[in-house]
Parts: C-alpha cells; sequence; structure tokens
C-alpha cells in the first residue's frame, strides 16, 4: 500500500484534526480516512448552526 498522495501540510492539519500521529495518517487506508473526514465534516456543520 502506498503512503497518501497529500502535501505535508495538509497530512499536519489533517493528523492535529483527528488526533492521530502523523505516521498513522499516511498509512491510513484512503476509505477510512474519507470515512474520518466525512465525520468532522459532519461535525462541523453540526457547530457551525448552532
Amino acid at each position: 500500500m502506498q503512503p497518501l498522495q497529500i502535501s505535508a501540510d495538509t497530512a499536519v492539519k489533517l493528523a492535529e484534526k483527528l488526533n492521530v500521529p502523523l505516521e498513522q495518517l499516511m498509512h491510513m487506508p484512503k476509505h477510512i480516512l474519507l470515512q474520518k473526514i466525512a465525520e468532522l465534516a459532519k461535525e462541523d456543520d453540526k457547530g457551525g448552526n448552532e
């Protein structure tokens, strides 16, 4: 499995948002990462509407 094709800045920001180590994020399967990003987006939408 290849590491994710994202920039270093993006990887650092995602690791902070998801509360996972950077190395774990870079080796995370794409479908799991996309699921976690979708969950973050839902939480942001809920928080913004209040």
